[in-house]
């Protein structure tokens, strides 16, 4: 064992886990962190998306220095058929300003940033190191954890798990369940190098501007899922996702529906050429408010996707993941700053302060959401989707039909995929779930 005790061990490097530990740093705890890659981020070779707000809390001038990508100033939703998409585009100069809202990012770059500001703040980081499991006494609490390392067992007075969405170490210790296959997504990504000139035509952006596109529809087969195109400086991510439980009920593979995503004719023009350098999967969080499991016991809390804080509607996670970590550290350093011990009572403040964020507010908002989803994902991934494109092909198609023969060959499309009563009941339940 090493005889070496911190003020805190955090287990994982990334969004939440580095928050967490520079947090606790910056309040002169003594902390551990570690992470089983070669460096943080070594295992993240995606793009994402960067919320400036959260990180801004805790590192006030993180602009100078990051390695950010563009920043994004247009959002476009498409809903595809297998030819075509009908879009809605949202793009503002406003986002053009001083100190920018949103960042594309690459991950593998940005986490090693980061975790350069973790040891910056004092911490001390180890890498290529695994947490087999967590240390307990005699009575349950966590006083630590065992590693794969020599005489690897060291002792803490909280450990944070900032694990990741699959991280055994709770579930081998009893503290939560494994996530259920409907609560996860599975996602691909690939990323799409072209010149930088080249990307600036396609995506019609101008110097470090930047745009994304999220698209839902028969590129998921049914499925609960959406792909999702981020341009970079000189690269386009590019990928999709949906529900493990959903993959295991179809045979539908990940890296077929990347490939269909591709050659789509609204997605093929926009790669057109490029060099794909670059490959990965990653689990998502995607169960929502009534997934949470429980927050904190007796030398422990859990934050970021192992605690499945993700907000699948507006597909936000860094911000919830580095927003946790952030708290849960807060109300560790206070728990700490009152010599009271690390218990489950004393560290329910990181659940009572996370419940007043916007974190679990938003949450429960939409708490019912994913499972309208989930249940009716035929409805809202397939058959809505092909019928709209009808429609609008219907509209704008001039032939000689008359408007009205038109109008009735849609109102029929629609009848006969779902009943009217169908129809409303989805819409009345969308709306219901959305409130």
């Amino acid at each position: 064992m090493i005889e070496e005790r911190f003020d805190a061990i955090v287990v994982g490097a990334g969004m939440a886990g580095n928050a967490a530990a520079l947090t606790m740093a910056q309040r002169g705890m003594k902390v551990l962190q570690l992470e089983r890659g070669e460096y943080s981020g070594s295992k993240n070779v995606q793009g994402a998306i960067l919320y400036a707000d959260m990180l801004e809390k805790l590192i006030p001038d993180f602009r100078e220095e990051a390695p950010l990508e563009r920043h994004l100033v247009e959002q476009r939703f498409w809903m595809l058929d297998d030819k075509s998409h009908v879009g809605l585009h949202y793009k503002s100069d406003d986002f053009n300003e001083e100190k920018p809202n949103r960042y594309t990012i690459i991950r593998a770059q940005f986490d090693k940033w980061f975790s350069s500001k973790v040891k910056e703040a004092g911490a001390t980081v180890l890498c290529e190191t695994t947490v087999t499991e967590l240390a307990q006494d005699a009575y349950g609490k966590v006083i630590g954890v065992k590693t794969d390392r020599r005489d690897g067992e060291i002792h803490a007075d909280v450990v944070v798990l900032a694990e990741g969405v699959n991280g055994l170490l709770g579930t081998r210790a009893g503290l939560r369940e494994r996530p259920k296959p409907e609560n996860v997504a599975l996602a691909v990504k690939e990323m799409h190098f072209l010149p930088r000139e080249t990307i600036e035509a396609r995506f019609n952006l101008k110097g470090d501007e930047g745009a994304v596109i999220e698209a839902v529809g028969t590129i998921s087969r049914g499925m609960t899922g959406m792909g999702f195109i981020y341009s970079n400086k000189e690269c386009i991510s590019l990928g999709i996702g949906c529900l493990v439980s959903d993959f295991q009920k179809t045979g539908e593979t990940p890296y077929g529906l990347l490939e269909r995503f591709k050659q789509h004719p609204s997605v093929a023009p926009l790669i057109e050429g490029s060099e794909v350098k670059e490959y990965s999967a990653h689990l998502i969080p995607e169960g929502g408010y009534n997934a949470i499991p429980e927050l904190c016991g007796d030398g422990w809390v859990v934050v970021g996707d192992a605690a499945q804080l993700n907000n699948a509607v507006h597909r936000e996670g860094s911000n919830l993941a580095m927003t946790s970590g952030r708290i849960a550290a807060e109300a560790i350093f206070q728990v700490k700053s009152r010599r009271d011990p690390m218990t489950k009572a004393n560290l329910a403040l990181y659940k009572k302060m996370l419940e007043d964020s916007f974190v679990i507010k938003d949450l429960k908002k939409y708490k019912d959401m994913p499972a309208l989803l989930h249940n009716q994902s035929q409805n809202f991934f397939l058959t809505y989707p092909q019928l709209v494109s009808k429609a609008m092909q219907n509209f704008v198609r001039v032939d000689g039909t008359p408007k009205k023969e038109k109008e009735s060959s849609t109102l029929r499309s629609f009848v006969s995929a779902r009943s009217w009563t169908g129809l409303f009941g989805d819409a009345f339940r969308f709306a219901r779930a959305w409130r």
